[in-house]
This record gives C-alpha cells, structure tokens and sequence, in this order.
C-alpha cells in the first residue's frame, strides 16, 4: 500500500514485478507514469536513469546478471522513443526486460489533438523494437499477465506496454485480480541450468539453405523430438574422428549438457561473443570466440563435423559468411527460421538446446565415437596458438587484460562498450567463467555499457563491476554517471581514451586514405569524475592500471580510470572491424 493514498496502477505493477522476482525498476519519471513510479519508490527499488535508454539498458544489465528479467518504465511519446535504441539491442541480445511506458489519457488517443507528450502510432515504434507490444487497457492485470507469458517464450526479448495515464490512477473496484495461472517465474538461469523447455520442439534432417527456412511448413516440423532425427545426428556424430560444437547466446543455460556432449564426442568448442562461459574459458577444450580467427579457420577446416547450437552465426563472426564450415553440419536451435539460414544444415533440430543437447548425450554415452587419438591435442594448439598470436597484436593491452582477470573475481560482471580494447581483446581473451558476467552490446551499438553496468551492478552488488568504455562512448552515457553516484553502485568505469572513434579511425585509414567524423574534443576526465565524486586515477602504464585497477575495484563505490592510450602505445597490428567495404575504381 503507498501509505493513506489509493490503491492504483503502481500497485498492480509492483505486484507483477513481484512475481516475476524483480526486486528493482529503472526508469525517468514523468507526468505520464507518476503513480508508477510512487509505488515502485515505496515498495520495492526505484533506481532514477537520466535517460530513457539508459533505463532499458539498466533493465537488459540486471536481466542477464541477474537471471530475471528486468523492468524499466519511461515517458510517452519523445521518452519512449527514446528507449527505442537500447530496446533493439535487447531485442538483439534475446534480453526478457518488461518495458512499461506511459500514454496520454485513453479519451484522447488517436485524436491528434496535440495533448502533451503525443505521439503518432507509439504502439507501432513499440512493435517494431519488442518481441510482443500491447495498449494497457480495461483489463491491466490479463494485459500484464500476456506479457509475463511471452517474457517467457522464446525467442526471448523485450516486451512493451503503454499505459494510458487515465488508467494508471483506476480505484481498486475496477481492477481485476491477476489471473490464477499467470506466471510466477520464467525459470531463468544464466548459471547452468536455463529456461524450461519451450512446448513443441521441431525436427528437420537434409536442410540445404535459406530459401525455405522462413517457412516452417516446409521444414517437416513435428510437434515434439522425432527419435529418427536424434538418431541420425548421432550416427554421424560417433562417425566423425574430427568434431567440434559452436556454441551461441542460445546454449546458455546448457552449461552440465555442452559439458557432457564434449566429453562423450572428444570435440573443442568455440563460441559466438554471445555463448561466452557456456563452459568455462578456462578448460582447454575451449577455444572460444576465436572461429574467424587463421588458427580458428584452419580448426575448422580439419573438422568433419560441427554441431551448432543456439548461434545465428552473425558476420562479424564467420568473415561475412565466408568462414568455411564442416560439410557435415548438425544444427541445433529453438527457431526454425535459423535452421540453414546462414549455413547449410545437413540435420536440423529444432527445440530446447538443453533437452535436445541431453537427448544427444544420451545416445552417444555408452558407445565409441571414431575420434582422432591426435584431434585433442590439435584442439589445445588452436587454443594456444589463438591466444598466443592475439596477445602478440596487441601489445601493452595483453597486459592489461591480464590485470583485468587477476583481480575481477569469477562472478564479477565485465561490462563492455563498443570500443577497440574490447572488440580487439575484450571478446576474447578476458577470460569468462560466469556467462552471466558477460555483458557487452550485442547489436553492436556504442554509448550502452554505461547503462548497462547500472543494472549489472544492482543485480550483483556483492562484487564490483567493471565497464570498459572508450572516450567516444563515454560522452553519450555521461548522464549516467550521475546514477552511479546517487546510487553508490561498486562500479570502476576504465576508460580507453585514444580521442574519438578509434575503430572507425583504423577503418577509414585502412579503406579510405582519409578520415572524417572521427577525431572528437573528449571533456576533461579528471574533472569529470571530480564532478561526480568519484574517484579518479589516470594511467599511462600497465604497472600503473595494476596498481589503479585494484585500488578502484576495491574502493567499493564509483571510480574511473583514464587509460592514455597514446602513452600506452599503439597495438602492433592495428584493429580494423570485420565489416564488408566495396572496393573502388580508381578516376
């Protein structure tokens, strides 16, 4: 109850919340959401964002530490465009977060009379950056109760909810109850044990391509795991002497299964960026996200089988699809429109990665796979020689990467932005043990991890967090660092400051001979932070970071490192992101 005041709104919020086991909401207040955010600040955790952006991706950071989906509540019209961004990079990272957004009062909708906060088809922009949207109307409890349920359906992401303001402030004798069979919790572990299996799980076998993946009609799809098909991707799997998995953002949760399925196969492992401690980075069966590396590409071409297991496969990791793959390809993901839309798939099987990975795992365990007796050892080179070539590219970094993992415990979230240390480095020599640590931007957007470490940093306040950010992503996100100190969150924001877009600079010098737009004014740091109360160290040297590092992670509040890259030094092999550039005439 908010005190004297009236049941309303707020309180069927906070009481959604609760059965979702949400113990906190981001969000900016406005004229549109105030009995929200009155409830939320008395009843459970209101952690006041100075952007709409950063609450939603405040929201994306607590859910995939935290292993609940998260909650942010925004204005209407300009303030939920607002969110739109960081909305599509949940929408990219699969991230359950509950969007609740206000809307002008219902006997004004549609009218465009110009009522204040206004905006044209708010349902629609909603739409297009959620898995699922809908207009809070007279029945708000069966509205909020549809969205718990698809929160909990894959494909997972954030789903959206305006609000009529009229009907946030309803008296209790027009509520509804929540309904009896409305969800309780979405089961969610980013630890290892994952969602419940999702009802109806597909089979496809002899998929060659794209072209008839958009519809599942024509993919033979049956409503539960057909025994033939497991059978069959079995049969090649004991076959094979030279195996390996690829694991995506979708075999997190099947961490006990993928452990099982490599020891019973002999096969390696390599990650997408987003499948990242599915078994820990630290097993020499893992080579990590290194497939489109020279060492990882000649793996690969020696395999002569892949299972692939909850991964789109995405550009910027498979050489623009160029990265060749074992002609035998056995693919496992909850979408059937995934299966050979990227590559072909010579088994598809689609449904719950974990049950199918332990069906997989059962057929195989008592008998002998035709395994290599030299394919470990040739796993455990590539691994070495990954990371051994990389650290030779990036000079003083390896260093500082070093550092990073020496005092970040286990559990501690590593927050990245879009920068060169992390897409250099960051995504993948920086060891992840914890998948749930692994928070980076998916959809590769900069100017998020700031937010994003809000959230990480509630969800897990046991441990420090730490965001590494560059100069050009930092001045986006500035706003934040005032949410950090009102909260008082443990979190160390390095930042790599190299003077504007470092990636982009390499790039243009790469493929264009000139640059433009690259070069920034970065706002004095040290003032910054001064600004802000937090502490500041400035870095010039990797005895120096150490030293810094610890001190700031230790500190247990709001710190920042400036990292000169210049001092520093440059990296030996300059980083240019594996994007496609044409190639042009000369005049």
């Amino acid at each position: 109850m908010n005190g004297a005041l009236p049941r309303n709104g707020g309180d069927l919020l906070v009481e959604v919340l609760g059965s979702l086991g949400i113990d906190t909401a981001f969000g900016v207040v406005s004229v549109h959401n105030l009995p929200l955010v009155d409830a939320l600040t008395h009843q459970l955790r209101w952690v006041p964002t100075r952007s709409e952006a950063a609450s939603v991706n405040a929201a994306d950071g607590y859910a995939r530490v935290r292993g609940t989906p998260g909650c942010a509540v925004t204005s209407t019209g300009t303030g939920a465009a607002n969110a739109a961004g960081a909305l599509v990079e949940a929408l990219s990272a699969g991230s359950p977060v509950l969007h609740v957004t206000g809307q002008i009062p219902s006997e004004h909708l549609g009218a465009g009379r110009g009522v204040i906060h206004e905006t044209r088809d708010q349902l629609g922009m909603l739409r297009s950056c959620s898995v699922w949207a809908a207009t809070v109307a007279t029945a708000p409890s069966a509205d909020f109760s549809r969205a718990a349920r698809r929160l909990g359906t894959h494909p997972r992401g954030p789903v959206s909810l305006e609000w009529p303001i009229d009907l946030q402030y309803t008296e209790p004798a027009l509520w509804d109850h929540l309904p009896d069979d409305a969800p309780t919790s979405l089961g969610l572990d980013n630890t290892g044990g994952g969602p419940e299996p999702i009802e109806a799980a597909a089979l496809v076998s002899g998929s060659s391509g794209a072209a008839a993946h958009h519809d599942s009609t024509n993919l033979g799809v049956a409503t539960k795991p057909d025994d033939a098909v497991l059978d069959r991707a079995a049969e090649l799997i004991l076959a094979a002497e030279r195996p390996l998995v690829w694991a995506g953002g979708g075999a997190i949760g099947c961490s006990v299964a993928i452990d099982d399925l490599l020891r019973c196969t002999g096969a390696g492992l390599f990650t997408s960026n987003a499948g990242r401690g599915v078994v820990p980075e630290t097993d020499d069966r893992v080579i990590g996200n290194f497939a489109a590396s020279a060492t990882g590409a000649e793996l690969l071409a020696q395999a002569d089988v892949l299972i692939s297991i909850g991964t789109h496969f995405r550009s910027n990791e498979t050489r623009s699809y160029r990265l060749a793959l074992p002609a035998t390809h056995i693919q496992i993901d909850i979408d059937p429109a995934a299966i050979g839309r990227a590559y072909p798939a010579e088994v598809g099987i689609v449904g719950d990665a974990r049950t199918l990975v332990a069906s997989l795992v059962e057929r195989l365990s008592d008998r002998r796979c035709a395994l290599q007796p030299e394919w470990h050892e040739s796993i455990t080179a590539a691994r070495e020689q990954c990371r051994a070539q990389l650290r030779r590219d990036i000079g003083p970094y390896a260093t500082i990467c070093d550092i990073m993992a020496g005092v970040l415990s286990d559990r501690s979230p590593r927050v990245r932005d879009i920068t060169i240390p992390n897409s250099s480095w960051g995504n993948r020599l920086l060891p992840v043990i914890d998948p749930s640590t692994n928070v980076v931007p998916r959809g590769g957007g900069i100017g998020q991890a700031v937010g994003m470490s809000i959230g990480a940093a509630v969800a897990r306040a046991d441990e420090p967090t730490m965001v590494m950010v560059g100069d050009g992503g930092l001045v986006p996100q500035l706003g934040e660092l005032a949410t950090l100190a009102q909260e008082q969150l443990p979190v160390t924001v390095v930042v790599f400051d190299d003077g504007g877009y470092g990636v982009l600079r390499n790039t243009q010098d790469r493929h264009l001979g000139r640059r433009s737009g690259v070069d920034l004014v970065t706002p004095d740091l040290a003032a910054t932070a001064s600004a802000f109360d937090f502490g500041f160290l400035d870095v010039s040297t990797p005895a120096e970071f150490a030293s810094a590092f610890e001190t700031a992670t230790a500190a247990g509040c709001p710190q920042m490192i400036r990292v000169d890259c210049d001092a520093l030094g440059p990296m030996p092999v300059p980083f240019v992101p594996p994007v496609e550039m044409p190639t042009t005439a000369g005049p």
